[in-house]
């Protein structure tokens, strides 16, 4: 080992030493701590593991496998947690509401704990949507060495017949049995078979799409993103990640050395060649305000233009995480993308390497795999992930168009102020062919937390109007989400967006190809309605939606609450 007569305390020197400190290591010393301790680092081991969710109801285990990684590199570890919730259980309702605010809560907490404590290093371990990159923004606010590591994809569902399910299978499920075309039985049959063990939605989703970018980014180690959950490679995943960590002090490699420009560059270049989570441009946009690094709306539409789209995943294709490992996963991936030049491969990583001398480490993809197609034949020619401006999104709005065989529909609007509502009116089959479902009043600030509609999605879908009726929100998508829907538009109607001044009936032009959102108002009309508007009240008073509401910036920022 390098270094070894180097203090590697870099802040819990301060309760290790000095006879007035004395008190503090008291404290410590009822949790296990002996007098050999104090003289190596201490690392926190961020774990969300919880009941609430699949997603992360094994990661207490795989927090222990960090916690011996640690200690056999001469750390000295402590596992402390934090909250998660689940998308998938708060869908469509008012839960909905505290997802994208629990990524603050999530950072919040890790960074508080790790400065409370002083401690010098963190692993962190997220298996859902928000945990995910709230780990990461802690772990860019507070610049010291850490590694995040994926807590893993779920194994496919089996239906009676042996297709493959997952969660967004039983959403269009729903939809499917208001069609008249699924009996009861056979949705509940779905309903019991399509999440059968631990990890994280298994599509390209957002969970798993977040574990490729940073992966891509440097900041886990090669093969983290694709290890399933409940497998061998994970095990020994997040014990490599609690060593990494200690030589990364003993190297004084600190996360924004790593999480560069061009590193979200290459994450940026992974999510459009996989045809990842719109959430991405949200993650993305915070995890870079936090360590200081200018992203914008421009810089991913700069990526998809020159980056093709060659996954054929879930939910626009026929595969799931699972299927990626058996063929070499996201870092077989990633090598084909360096070899044709579109990723920075001398960007530092967690190992102390480049990411090109990591991926040199790594096998490719599999002979005759059918997965991921080569670059000279893509699904698209193009990243899928398309940012929208017009009169109706002067700050930008976020299109995923995989999976669609058609590019821009112009339509009437038929707005409703909550997705309740719109649910309501897609079930009492009041939305046809041709119409513009438009939701507002569901951004950062007016949902507030800016919900995903997985839920109203899944039913388009499930009634067959998935390319015949089109979705415009200021709130968001999960990651499972496909069909002709547009999300993220800024400004949002709570602040006096354009959305919050359409009326049913206007007409609405979504072409991705054009790069347009906008409707056929003249901006005179446009500004007398806007004089005529009023903001309405936050829905909350008090607590944390209240707070969130109060802080929150616009999506086209990433939906940030320290500006």
């Amino acid at each position: 080992m390098e270094n070894e007569s180097k203090d590697l305390r870099i802040r819990s020197k301060v309760i290790s030493d000095s006879e007035k400190r004395a008190p503090n290591r008291a404290m410590l010393r009822a949790v296990g701590f002996r007098d050999e301790d104090f003289k190596k680092p201490m690392i926190g081991i961020a774990s969300t593991w919880s009941e609430v969710t699949p997603c992360n109801v094994h990661i207490d285990q795989l927090a222990e496998g960090a916690k011996k990684g640690a200690r056999n590199e001469g750390g000295s570890p402590l596992i402390f947690n934090t909250i998660t919730v689940s998308d998938g259980i708060s869908m469509g309702h008012e839960g909905m509401r505290y997802s994208l605010p629990s990524r603050e809560v999530i950072a919040d907490s890790i960074e508080t704990v790790v400065g409370a404590e002083r401690l010098d290093g963190v692993v962190a371990i997220g298996g859902c949507d928000k945990n995910m990159p709230g780990c990461m923004i802690a772990i860019g606010r507070l610049n010291l060495p850490a590694v995040f590591t994926y807590g893993g994809t779920i194994s496919p569902g089996k239906s009676k017949e042996g297709k493959d399910l997952d969660i967004v299978s039983v959403f269009e499920a729903v939809g499917q049995r208001n069609a008249g075309n699924l009996d009861e039985a056979s949705l509940k049959e779905i309903e019991c078979h399509a999440c059968p063990g631990a990890g994280s939605c298994g599509g390209m989703y957002t969970a798993n799409t977040m574990a490729s970018a940073i992966e891509a980014m440097g900041m886990s180690l090669p093969g983290s993103a694709s290890n399933p959950a409940e497998s061998s490679e994970k095990r020994e995943d997040v014990e490599k990640a609690g060593e990494a960590v200690v030589e990364l002090l003993r190297k004084d490699i600190y996360p924004r050395d790593i999480m560069t420009k061009e590193a979200f560059e290459n994450a940026i270049t992974v999510v459009m060649a996989l045809g990842g989570s719109t959430n991405a441009f949200l993650h993305l946009l915070a995890m870079a305000h936090a360590v200081d690094v200018e992203l914008t709306l421009d810089d991913f539409e700069e990526v998809r233009k020159r980056v093709p789209h060659v996954a054929d995943l879930k939910p626009s294709g026929r595969y799931v995480m699972q299927d990626l490992h058996n063929v070499g996963g996201v870092s077989a991936v990633m090598k084909a993308l360096l070899e044709a030049g579109l990723l920075h491969g001398d960007c530092l990583t967690v190992t102390g390497k480049t990411l090109a001398e990591n991926l040199a480490e790594q096998p490719g993809l599999k002979e005759g795999q059918k997965i991921i197609r080569a670059l000279s034949e893509p699904v698209r020619a193009s990243g899928p992930l398309y940012v929208l401006k017009g009169n109706l999104a002067p700050e930008g709005a976020v299109a995923k168009m995989s999976g669609l065989a058609i590019s821009s529909m112009t339509g009437p609007a038929k707005v409703f102020d909550t997705e309740e509502e719109a649910t309501e009116a897609v079930l009492n089959h009041e939305i046809v062919a041709g119409d513009v479902l438009v939701i507002r009043y569901c951004g950062p600030k007016g949902g507030p937390g800016m919900s995903e509609m997985l839920s109203i999605t899944g039913i388009i879908v499930g009634k067959g109007l998935g390319e015949k009726v089109a979705l415009l929100t200021d709130g968001r998508f999960s990651g499972g989400t496909h069909g002709l829907v547009v999300g993220h538009v800024a400004p949002e109607a709570q602040v006096g967006g354009p959305i919050g001044l359409l009326k049913t009936g206007d007409i609405v032009t979504i072409d991705s190809e054009a790069q347009e959102l906008s409707v056929d108002v003249s901006e005179e009309a446009l500004q007398q309605r806007l004089a005529e508007w009023f903001a309405p009240p936050l829905r909350y008073k008090r607590g944390v939606l209240h707070k969130y509401a109060r802080l929150v910036s616009s999506a086209s920022k990433g939906a940030v609450t320290d500006l």
